[in-house]
């Protein structure tokens, strides 16, 4: 494994060597292309500058010195010719321009206006011809003229190439090794937030990167063995409340307990069934549990089934909506057990559709719980006093709602009415305290109404 890292690290240092070293090359051919120009130009000058001097003091030179003497002593390339030989290679048009400005700058700085001929070698090289004044022969001065393109190529246009490639290699650094990491971890942890179990993140980017992935990983390993062992102790808990409810109900029917025994047993035996049920729904939340298109209308219908119709009045606009059916119908199911447990009757259970939500509410004609214990009561294993008085409840019913809301994107609401009011229409509401399950419509659900 060491080896492996080791490895890997040096493809990753060789690559990046590689891209560096090309970016370089590519901004040194960038630089050269946009300001080879202008420093060409500034070349020139200087070149004029310098030649003129030359010209000057070589034509002084040769006032008393034969030519050969002044190239053996000062180390000029001389030439006596009526006109120099023509290049084997025509110069190149920039060429050309760069030799007519370099005649231009000796003419401003020399009494006369010498003739520059450009010659170009068979090698490359590039050089000119000036036309020297002697009394005596025609005489010609032989200088090299740099290229742009040389190499070890300008120090200006060098450091500008060298902090190029440092600011393309660090943006694709940033790019490649920490800000597409750091993205794919931005997503797995939405995914988190949303109660969902990602796939572990691959560990790569830069070695900082990697360690928070790595912790990333460990971290939602945790939290899914604890989601684990938290469903496995509620599942354990309400299985081993099966044996002993299953014992009691057969003691029951043995005829030797009296009525008002059997009749109290009766009544221990519900309430360890409804506690064993919230469990099994807490422990379950119908995480895995897949959305699908059902006319909720005939859902909730169903759901209320198995309440008296004259205690439980049914106002139902026909919807079909896209919603996890199972987790949606003990949702509701608790809700209308709170309001028969904890209100009074009768019961309505409504549905409609306000403002692009779809909104299914409980009312019974109780007090209601006060609004500030409201946050309270979603709570797991939390009971209000006021209202916790009776057996069987667990403080588990309005914390499996919350957690079915979530999971659908909806929202849970608490609404109070009192009908002693002198403003309030009494046709409006159907209770006094309702609570309000609503659902987002999206354009991916259908809302057309049932047949």
């Amino acid at each position: 494994m060491p080896s492996r890292a080791w490895q890997k690290r040096l493809t990753a240092l060789l690559g990046w060597g590689g891209l560096a070293l090309g970016s370089s090359a590519f901004c040194l051919v960038v630089f050269q292309a946009l300001f080879g120009r202008q420093l060409e130009q500034l070349q020139t000058i200087q070149l004029g500058r310098d030649l003129a001097l030359n010209v000057r003091l070589t034509e002084l030179a040769l006032e008393r010195y034969p030519p050969h003497m002044v190239a053996e002593l000062s180390g000029l390339d001389l030439e006596v010719t009526v006109r120099p030989k023509p290049a084997p290679l025509p110069p190149s048009a920039a060429f050309k321009r760069q030799a007519e400005a370099l005649q231009l700058q000796l003419c401003q700085r020399l009494s006369h206006c010498p003739m520059v001929l450009p010659d170009r070698a068979a090698r490359g090289e590039r050089s000119v011809w000036i036309e020297l004044i002697s009394p005596l022969e025609p005489i010609w001065l032989r200088v090299d003229v740099p290229s742009m393109m040389r190499w070890p190529p300008e120090p200006t246009l060098l450091g500008l190439a060298l902090v190029g490639a440092g600011i393309i290699c660090g943006g694709l650094f940033l790019l490649v090794e920490v800000e597409a990491p750091l993205r794919g971890l931005e997503k797995a942890l939405s995914r988190v937030g949303d109660g969902e179990d990602p796939d572990a993140v691959s560990a790569r980017g830069a070695p900082e990167v990697q360690r928070l992935t790595q912790r990333f990983n460990a971290m939602v390993q945790r939290l899914a063995a604890n989601r684990r062992e938290r469903a496995t102790m509620l599942a354990g808990i309400a299985h081993d409340l099966r044996a002993p409810i299953t014992r009691l109900q057969f003691r029951l029917s043995m005829p030797q307990l009296s009525a008002d025994e059997r009749e109290r047993c009766a009544g221990d035996l519900q309430s360890l069934e409804r506690i064993t049920g919230q469990f099994l729904l807490f422990a379950g939340g119908g995480d895995s549990e897949t959305s699908v298109q059902v006319p909720l209308d005939q859902l909730l219908a169903e759901v209320a089934s198995s309440h008296p119709a004259d205690q439980l009045r049914l106002e139902l606009a026909a919807l079909s909506v896209s919603v996890k059916p199972v987790a949606l119908g003990r949702a509701i199911a608790n809700l209308i057990d709170n309001a028969f447990s904890y209100g009074i009757a009768p019961v309505i259970l409504r549905l409609y559709v306000d403002n692009s939500r779809c909104c299914i509410e409980v009312w019974d004609q109780g007090k209601g719980m006060p609004v500030q214990q409201w946050e309270e009561a979603l709570q797991p294993f939390h009971r209000l006093d006021s209202s916790r008085g009776q057996q069987g409840h667990c403080g588990l019913g309005l914390a499996i709602v919350s957690h079915v809301a979530r999971l659908h994107g909806g929202r849970l609401e608490c609404i109070h009415r009192d009908k002693n009011d002198s403003g309030l229409d009494p046709g409006t509401d159907p209770g006094r305290f309702a609570i309000r399950f609503s659902l987002p419509l999206h354009d991916d659900q259908s809302t057309v109404p049932t047949s």
